[in-house]
């Protein structure tokens, strides 16, 4: 099948995308309570909010109290807790009138056990050796697998992710578990919702051929898991370097690599940014925004939430004024204004800058079009003095956290505090 374009959807170049999981955004988790943060998210400056999943949620062998987001009973409806369709799609419409953009979670790969599909098509499902249905894998066992070798099953999905395009206007799909389902279904999928407007497609999964006139961009856990094992003292900028020359390098020039250092997963059940990150929690988000890819923040991270948000049960983000909020609005407009930090395709080159000392400095370059961002970071608990050599580095640039202008040269010599960092900016237009 032949590709619906060759590059990401060119409104996303710039952006950043922010989860929102609004069942523990507010204490009534609300569609309509929502709406009070937006002047908020718009002044934070995130252009792309993807909505955890909106379906009512199945009640047979439901996990917890409030059950797993992932587990779909109606593919067609808001949960009664969230609010009405009708309170989305006026909610996207606010959205869209703000300058940004809406994608929602959808879960393709299963539904809850008491889904009407259930009884309606039951061959709609994958069975087991009794001809029961069953979980995709044994510790899922609120939810059953789809089979997708039944071409019904395909254009009944590919239907209900059509209904939410022309009923709510959202903008594309985070896609739940992606690579479970064969890629075939996601590129018939993306050339029929692309026929409709065109979207923004998110893959739960690594593997690059995702990208393969079906998505736009895919996750990079490679990257995430090598910042908590330097957190944690167990690697060091080597890893870190070697890793990125195959993450960057290898990476196919018709998609985004999502970068984070957190997620809704990731919070729930292996801790907050801070708890796994602790002092190097700045340093490690300046290294995610300023790489290839197009960055993520989960909410509460831009309010110091040290919370692990519950999955099954209610709970409530602890909404504060922190300074992370400050370093994710000066990252999100510089990558909105300065061509060498868009996304993917879109921005520069990506070029490591040699440190003949101090060994746990990562220091680098991106350029486009005259524009050059150098990024300096300390990944260490200690005080380190930098020798910094590269060639087409001299001239004037901003420092982005002071404001000053600072000369940088071919042989450039500078001291981090524990855990620092340094952007230096020159903006061509």
């Amino acid at each position: 099948m032949p590709k619906t374009r060759d590059i990401p959807v060119e409104w996303s170049k710039n952006l950043t995308i922010y989860e929102v999981n609004l069942r523990q955004f507010t204490s009534s988790g609300s569609i309509k309570a929502f709406e009070e943060h937006l002047p908020r998210l718009k002044e934070l400056g995130v252009g792309i909010l993807w909505f955890m999943p909106l379906h009512p949620i199945g009640v047979v062998n439901r996990k917890g109290e409030m059950g797993s987001y992932y587990s779909v009973k109606d593919y067609f409806s808001v949960d009664p807790i969230y609010g009405t369709l009708n309170e989305f799609r006026l909610l996207v419409s606010k959205i869209h009138n703000l300058g940004m953009y809406v994608i929602i979670d959808w879960v393709a790969n299963h539904t809850s056990c008491d889904n009407s599909l259930t009884i309606s098509n039951p061959e709609f499902y994958t069975l087991d050796k009794e001809g029961r249905f069953r979980s995709p894998i044994p510790e899922w066992s609120d939810v059953l697998d789809l089979d997708y070798s039944k071409p019904e099953v395909h254009r009944f999905m590919i239907d209900a992710m059509k209904f939410w395009l022309t009923e709510t206007d959202i903008d594309g799909f985070r896609c739940d578990m992606a690579k479970l389902i064969p890629l075939e279904f996601w590129q018939s999928a993306r050339k029929e919702l692309d026929g409709v407007k065109p979207v923004f497609m998110l893959a739960e999964a690594e593997n690059h051929e995702m990208l393969n006139g079906a998505f736009d961009a895919v996750y990079n856990w490679n990257i995430y898991h090598t910042m908590n094992s330097i957190a944690r003292g167990e690697s060091s900028v080597w890893n870190l370097t070697s890793m990125l020359n195959n993450e960057i390098f290898g990476f196919p020039a018709n998609g985004y690599q999502m970068l984070f250092n957190s997620n809704h997963d990731e919070n729930a059940w292996n801790g907050s940014e801070l708890e796994r990150l602790h002092f190097g929690l700045e340093a490690f988000t300046v290294l995610y925004f300023t790489l290839t890819g197009i960055p993520l923040i989960y909410n509460g991270q831009e309010a110091g939430n040290q919370k692990r948000l519950k999955f099954f049960e209610k709970d409530e983000i602890d909404w504060k004024v922190d300074k992370m909020c400050a370093l994710y609005q000066t990252l999100i407009s510089l990558k909105k204004r300065n061509r060498a930090l868009w996304s993917g395709p879109y921005g520069g080159v990506f070029r490591r800058i040699e440190t003949k000392n101090g060994g746990n400095v990562m220091a680098y370059m991106r350029e486009l079009a005259g524009n050059k961002v150098v990024v300096v970071l300390n990944l260490s608990g200690q005080e380190q003095f930098a020798h910094l050599s590269v060639d087409n580095l001299p001239g004037f640039y901003n420092d982005l956290f002071t404001g000053n202008q600072v000369e940088l040269y071919d042989n450039f010599y500078l001291n981090l505090e524990p855990w620092g960092y340094r952007i230096y900016e020159y903006y061509a237009g």
